[in-house]
């Protein structure tokens, strides 16, 4: 690895750039020049080892490393406890240690895990997983995968110590909580050197009605021009109540698994 600024890392056997977040997974990601973000998505959810299982088949039937792995999108059934989110993270980090994309406690991997309100999977799985593949420059926009995050920042001993507004879900705490998340991705955009104009796609994941809201504190504040897909799911964390990410893939996919 070589530090390509003082906010990203480059990851050069994945073709990609990293800004660093916490073990489980990196804050966000963009191709490095001569490599593009494709995203594929599953027409259901995976579970979570057959889903490492599709996403080791797809890479090698179009030639690219397990390593060229730059962004997964997880379901889960319910929100964790924190112990059992640190738990499963250790899970899950597992197979990324396998597959050599881990080095000491960076992850260069960009993740968001959600909860949906309606048609929750069984066990945590995939929804969706993003990858590189070598590319002109010229022949689309950059491309790049903010993770998800909610009221509370990383890196912290317990995120209930630290989250936004904690329990209040009236619509000013939803104000409070949408206007700390939309800042967040702000800065993760900043990191990454992109802004929202560059943003091809913007979620938002609540179960909350956020209606109301939705206008000032994210269409006018992101100046979005692309729209928003907000998403009836929680946070994977017990009381945290909004999650946001962002995407620009240079192309989607759907795939039958099996």
């Amino acid at each position: 690895m070589t530090t390509t600024s003082t906010e990203t890392t480059a990851f050069p056997e994945g073709g990609y750039r990293y800004a660093k977040g916490v073990f489980q997974y990196s804050a966000g990601v963009a191709a490095l020049p001569g490599f593009a973000i494709e995203r594929v998505r599953f027409q259901q959810a995976v579970p979570l080892a057959d889903g490492f299982d599709a996403i080791a088949a797809h890479l090698r039937a179009i030639g690219r490393p397990l390593t060229a792995l730059c962004a997964c999108e997880l379901r889960s059934p319910a929100p964790f406890s924190e112990r059992g989110f640190h738990d499963f993270n250790r899970i899950y980090a597992g197979t990324l240690e396998r597959w050599q994309l881990l080095r000491g406690d960076h992850n260069p991997v960009a993740r968001t895990n959600v909860c949906p309100r309606v048609g929750a999977p069984a066990t945590p799985a995939f929804q969706a997983f993003s990858y590189t593949v070598p590319a002109d420059d010229d022949a689309g926009p950059p491309s790049f995968v903010v993770s998800g995050g909610g009221e509370a920042p990383d890196g912290h001993a317990s995120y209930r110590e630290v989250m936004v507004r904690l329990g209040d879900t009236s619509p000013d705490g939803l104000r409070a909580k949408l206007g700390y998340v939309m800042t967040e991705m702000e800065r993760r955009l900043a990191v990454l050197d992109f802004g929202w104009r560059d943003a091809a796609a913007v979620q938002a994941y609540t179960v909350h009605d956020i209606g109301a809201l939705v206008f000032d504190e994210i269409v006018q504040r992101g100046a979005l021009t692309t729209g928003l897909t907000w998403h009836l799911a929680r946070p994977p964390i017990v009381d945290m109540e909004v999650e946001m990410d962002l995407r620009c893939a240079r192309r989607e996919i759907a795939l039958l698994w099996p």
